[in-house]
């Protein structure tokens, strides 16, 4: 990390008169990523990645330069070329740096960069081995494993500085299963905020032997029968959903563009009342969560929709200056190359009252999807689709047979206003969230819902 006079001096160099922000992003990454497919090492890869990003927002745009050489000369020119963007005289305001106090810790127990790479391979090596045992249909395997730790430092000319060490563990198994001219996949992933004790808390060969099951039950599915029915998603399908059909459309940016089907509705229904939608970086162990945003806003929980109402957007520096409020600390970058813009972090729909059980006993006759697969939304209309990858009928309360080939088709706002029953229980799933070609680290989760009409793309 700089020296917090360099960092001063930086910012006075990018900093120039009027109602302006600018700020420093300093980031140290040390990853390794390990790639197992057809019982072969494919890719071991690890190194450090280390750089600068410098930023100005004047006028409600912004500038940026970024740069891996961090002597004092190359900083202080990238600087001198940001603060160009800007009419005015260079200013002074900034007089001193102080330390921000998180307020959220994370204990790691076990860091990943102390565990030897012969431990990480043996570990995909052994979710390779189990899900080929299973069955011999298993057409291929592949594993991924990921860890990184990241440290980074946020100087700002609010005249504070932001300082965050961020441990990252990941695994990814994808299962394929084929028979008589038909091809299934499995998929199971586990990881977040926490060091290689992920291991401990999550048994890989479990993780490993759930994908082979559901690619090789696919196998044997019917086709899914289509049509408008019922559809009750569980609480063990992540939330998805919740992230494509409403998420994105919160993010501040889309909505003052006017590319979200939310934009100006903030104080509206959005959703069922029984709907309350929270984003939260601030919670143990998942992987949408830090100390401090990339931006050095600390984290914090945010409401986006209360009881159906729509109570605010997901905001970072540049958004919340544009609508006269405060960052959500949701000002995210994939790295020191990116500047930062509004993303989601753990998002999710917060659990009701009734049990699932209850949910699925109260459906005559629909779908249950217990796995979600790939998806796609539009966030102007808010029309969505997803693949379904695993999922069981449901016949007068009861789960019967599996289904395969489902999709789900409907549109965000009015899905979400349908919902009539919400579980008592909570589901996550996590991902790499993509947007404006950089990726950041979420994970999102629903309880089990219903929904009374959907349509259901399969078999007619």
């Amino acid at each position: 990390m700089l020296d917090k006079d360099l960092l001063l001096k930086v910012l006075k160099k990018t900093f120039s008169s009027g109602d302006e922000y600018a700020e420093i992003f300093v980031e140290h990454k040390k990853p390794i990523f390990i790639h197992l497919e057809d019982r072969k090492i494919e890719k071991v890869i690890t190194g450090v990645d280390y750089g600068l990003g410098i930023r100005l927002i004047y006028n409600g745009r912004s500038a940026y330069a970024y740069s891996n050489d961090l002597s004092e000369e190359s900083l202080l020119r990238a600087a001198s070329e940001v603060s160009r963007a800007a009419p005015g005289k260079a200013t002074d305001s900034v007089t001193d740096l102080r330390i921000k106090t998180p307020s959220v810790s994370f204990s790691i127990k076990l860091l990943p960069e102390n565990i030897p790479v012969e431990k990480k391979i043996s570990l995909v090596r052994k979710a390779d081995s189990v899900a080929r045992g299973y069955d011999h249909r298993i057409r291929q395997v592949s594993v991924i494993y990921n860890d990184f730790i990241q440290n980074v430092q946020i100087a700002t000319t609010d005249g504070t500085i932001a300082e965050d060490e961020r441990v990252h563990t990941l695994t990814v198994i994808q299962v394929i299963a084929a028979d008589d001219g038909i091809i299934q996949t499995g998929y199971e992933s586990t990881g977040g905020f926490i060091g290689f004790e992920l291991f401990d808390e999550t048994d890989i060969e479990e993780l490993s032997l759930k994908a082979a099951k559901r690619a090789v039950m696919m196998l044997t599915a019917r086709r899914a029968p289509g049509g408008r029915m019922p559809v009750v998603i569980s609480s063990e399908a992540g939330g998805t959903m919740i992230h494509e059909a409403i998420g994105h459309g919160l993010e501040a940016d889309f909505a003052q563009q006017g590319l979200s089907v939310y934009s100006k509705k903030i104080g509206q229904q959005v959703a069922s009342p029984l709907i309350t939608v929270i984003d939260d970086s601030t919670i143990q162990k998942k992987r949408g969560s830090f100390r401090f945003d990339d931006e050095g806003t600390p984290s914090q929980q945010s409401v986006l929709v209360e009881r159906g109402i729509l109570k605010s957007y997901i905001y970072d520096k540049l958004t919340a200056l544009k609508d006269g409020v405060k960052s959500t600390g949701n000002g995210r970058r994939q790295s020191y190359q990116h500047r930062p813009i509004p993303r989601m972090t753990n998002t999710f729909i917060a659990p009701g009252e009734m049990p699932p059980e209850e949910i699925i006993n109260s459906v005559e006759y629909g779908l249950l999807v217990k796995k979600m697969g790939g998806g796609q939304v539009n966030t102007i209309t808010g029309d969505f689709v997803f693949e379904v990858q695993e999922g069981y009928l449901i016949n007068k309360g009861r789960i019967e047979e599996p289904v395969r080939g489902a999709t789900l088709a409907g549109n965000g706002p009015e899905v979400l206003k349908s919902i009539d029953m919400v579980g008592s229980d909570l589901g996550f799933s996590i991902g790499t969230c993509g947007k404006d070609s950089q990726g950041v680290p979420i994970s999102d989760a629903m309880p089990t819902v219903r929904i009374p009409e959907m349509v259901v793309g399969g078999e007619v």
